[in-house]
């Protein structure tokens, strides 16, 4: 093992982002309740605010900029949090180590940023706090689509990094024709509608508040078309070495 290659073949990215995310949900749990709710109110993303009630609500008009960002941070239980930590391990990993830290964690914030505007869209002027990394996520595993089923056998073992960097990025026509993944996303979708009927309450607000289902889709939806624009172009296969 290399002295760059991550504890446990997580890229330092994506732990960086789920330790983040554990942090934030320990600290609010700390939190008297009342503290915790203007906490989340000023972290998620909240529909009203762009319906004249920015001043109503904790970040002002200031938090209208943030929290496009910051409510992937949030999430309503330790079951929430767990659930996209281990679908960030296993798809954001793999989008990391492709595309590198940086580009990874800008990635991932704009495929947030694509959920929050679908969700804004559909439920302009509502009230309920919108969080959870479920869009950005989405993103990376809408982003991993477009190479993982093209990788090598073994492309999942030590020096996994290599084999996906030299693995070429799939078109949209060979991603959506491929029936892998048209299998892997009859499931996905199931489960975000079947997710979206029976909404997780966030913690600390009245029930009826959850995570939208609409704002993976759009968070997939942004990954899909746009992860070529963040992509590395392959690293070349290393030269064989020939013995005489």
């Amino acid at each position: 093992m290399s002295r760059n290659e991550p504890v446990f073949n997580v890229p330092r990215s994506v732990l960086g982002l789920i330790l983040l995310m554990v942090a934030v949900h320990a600290i609010r749990i700390s939190l008297p309740d009342e503290t915790d709710v203007t906490v989340l109110l000023l972290l998620a993303f909240i529909p009203s605010r762009y319906a004249g009630e920015a001043m109503l609500l904790p970040g002002g008009y200031l938090a209208c900029v943030t929290s496009f960002v910051t409510y992937t941070v949030v999430h309503g239980g330790w079951l929430h949090l767990l659930v996209n930590c281990l679908w960030m391990l296993a798809f954001g990993s793999a989008v990391a180590r492709r595309i590198g830290d940086q580009r990874f964690l800008l990635f991932s914030a704009f495929a947030g940023v694509a959920g929050a505007l679908v969700h804004l869209m559909l439920h302009f002027g509502e009230q309920a706090p919108m969080i959870g990394a479920s869009a950005a996520i989405s993103g990376q595993m809408a982003g991993a689509l477009r190479f993982v089923f093209r990788a090598r056998p073994g492309a999942y073992g030590p020096g996994m990094g290599r084999d996906l960097t030299a693995t070429p990025l799939a078109s949209l026509s060979q991603t959506l024709t491929d029936p892998r993944i048209l299998l892997f996303l009859a499931i996905w979708v199931v489960l975000n509608v079947s997710f979206g009927l029976s909404a997780l309450p966030i913690m600390g607000v009245p029930s009826g508040s959850g995570v939208a289902w609409e704002a993976h889709i759009g968070g997939f939806l942004f990954g899909l078309f746009c992860f070529g624009f963040f992509d590395r172009p392959p690293e070349p296969a290393p030269p064989r070495e020939e013995i005489e």
